[in-house]
């Protein structure tokens, strides 16, 4: 796949990639765990004979560099092994969400085509009606995790019976290294390819994070995220332990953590609410803990508050693209005045806002956010009209990404996200920016979650709609949110009324899947 345009240049060219330094990482710490998860625990040594095992499996099967693999499971050793065995054997890995629909995945294995599939027992069922009569994988790449099926290679019995020498293939820094689907619920899927040279400059930054050999760093959303894999590789790349939770519990949280002694960690915004909610949350040790990361979604200020409070070490607040290009940098215990925001341009990013022309705006104006750095996806697979639609090019005729994310810089220059573009309300011609109304429904005592959603007006076009879990317990009406938020907000911007749920629906990396949301009062205008 040809890229359609050129990232920026790096100020030091990466001379190795991601194989090469994890194979010398192997060798420096051997006696050292690499992957805990779940009771199991291997050492760099035992790591990297496994990582050797799956990649001359992959060979065997016929898997050739550039090639596709990709593996539907949760956290677990074996991910782990697959996903750095598949990079060894110079093919591209292709972590498929497991919050995926059936046909959704079909759509997926279909574009991407692997020539070898690997599935956990949990996600079996859901690629059983199709997995067996897709074409690019043949009856002999289909391996079973966990579980016996007839047509399937059980995982442990091919792994044993494989050769433990490394392959030592060749790795151009132009290879694919991965293939991340960000949708596909209807419709054609939308694969971000990443190539290897993006992965090795955004690894420059790992000294910024902190990571050396001796981290420990405790994962508990899925590798399928490119959230969960911009802490896995620098983990990977100096020999530092990663700990993996196969599925995520803020209690069971807090107890891995104080176990296993972690000092560096990633979680999404709504993993920190409920991890500092914990009743006996003070009675826990986290000593250990040097650096936090947030990322996926913006973090509250008052969250952000309440983390640099209790919980020990670092914050770190990353914002951007799994495309890539325009990145900010949060060090929210260094900046302790600017939890409002999302910080400032990584180090070799360029931001710029422009409006709905496309052009930009002045400073302290609200546009679109769009980046350019380095560390830029090669384009969406297969589909390069859709790559250039979110090209946006400046006056030099250099390429930026468009983000789809609403904002303005202080006079700091730090960025202030309002929200999604497509999740702005025009409400009587006016612009109205849910996540605004959000944060003030957020202020009041008795709620624990809110989205606000554009429903259908005859009056109007579209009026804001806020919808709202409240903490057990409360007794406030509907009513009685509603006018306690419309006392603070303008006239032209409140809401029309208050629902109450349950819970809102998020995805597995914390982000309220809006358009679940809003589907139900639009049905009848798409009739």
């Amino acid at each position: 796949m040809q890229a359609l345009f050129k990232p920026a240049e790096p100020e030091v060219f990466p001379t190795t990639n991601v194989v090469e330094r994890v194979r010398a990482a192997a060798k420096r710490q051997a006696s050292c765990d690499a992957i805990v998860c779940d009771g199991r625990r291997l050492t760099w040594a035992q790591f990297d004979t496994r990582i050797n095992k799956v990649a001359d499996v992959l060979i065997d099967f016929g898997v050739k560099p550039g090639d596709n693999v990709a593996v539907l499971a949760h956290n677990c050793v074996a991910y782990a092994e697959i996903f750095m065995g598949t990079l060894r054997a110079g093919a591209c890995i292709v972590p498929l969400s497991t919050m995926a629909a059936s046909d959704a995945l079909q759509r997926m294995i279909e574009d991407s085509g692997p020539r070898v599939l690997f599935v956990d027992a949990a996600n079996q069922a859901l690629v059983a009606p199709f997995v067996e009569s897709t074409s690019s994988i043949g009856g002999a790449g289909l391996v079973a995790l966990d579980f016996v099926r007839e047509g399937w290679s059980d995982y442990e019995t091919i792994v044993a019976g494989a050769s433990a020498t490394d392959p030592l293939i060749t790795i151009d820094l132009t290879a694919p290294f991965n293939l991340i689907y960000s949708s596909g619920t209807t419709g054609v899927p939308k694969g971000i390819l990443h190539d290897h040279l993006m992965r090795a400059v955004q690894l420059e930054r790992v000294e910024l994070g902190g990571y050396g050999p001796e981290a420990r760093t405790l994962l508990s959303t899925p590798l399928y995220s490119n959230t969960t894999i911009v802490s896995f590789l620098p983990t990977m790349v100096v020999g530092a332990t990663a700990v993996l939770m196969p599925k995520f519990d803020a209690h069971a949280y807090l107890t891995l953590l104080e176990r296993e002694r972690c000092t560096h960690t990633m979680l999404v915004p709504v993993q920190y609410k409920r991890i500092m909610d914990v009743e006996d949350f003070d009675s826990f040790d986290l000593s250990s803990m040097r650096m936090k990361f947030s990322t996926s979604a913006p973090l509250r200020a008052d969250v952000k508050q309440d983390v640099l409070a209790r919980f020990p070490g670092g914050l770190t607040e990353y914002y951007g693209l799994t495309e890539g290009g325009g990145v900010t940098i949060l060090a929210a215990h260094e900046h302790p005045k600017k939890l409002h925001t999302v910080g400032l341009p990584a180090p070799g990013v360029e931001l710029k806002l422009i409006d709905e022309a496309g052009n930009e705006v002045a400073p302290g104006e609200i546009g679109e956010v769009c980046g350019r750095s380095p560390a830029m996806m090669r384009g969406y697979y297969g589909r390069d009209d859709l790559t250039s639609s979110y090209l946006w090019h400046d006056g030099e005729g250099r390429e930026f990404f468009r983000s789809g994310d609403m904002g303005r810089l202080d006079d700091e220059g730090f960025l202030i996200l309002t929200d999604r573009k497509k999740d702005m309300i025009i409400s009587g011609g006016l612009n109205i920016f849910a996540n605004d109304l959000e944060l003030v429904l957020l202020r009041d005592t008795d709620v624990i979650d809110a989205a606000v959603i554009g429903v259908p007006s005859d009056r109007w076009g579209e009026t804001p709609l806020g919808l709202v879990v409240l903490k057990p317990g409360s007794q406030r009406s509907p009513d009685d949110i509603l006018e306690d938020a419309n006392r603070q907000l303008g006239k032209s911007h409140r809401l029309s009324a208050i629902e109450f749920r349950n819970s809102l629906p998020r995805s597995t990396i914390g982000k309220i899947l809006k358009r679940e949301l809003r589907e139900p009062y639009w049905i009848s205008q798409m009739a």
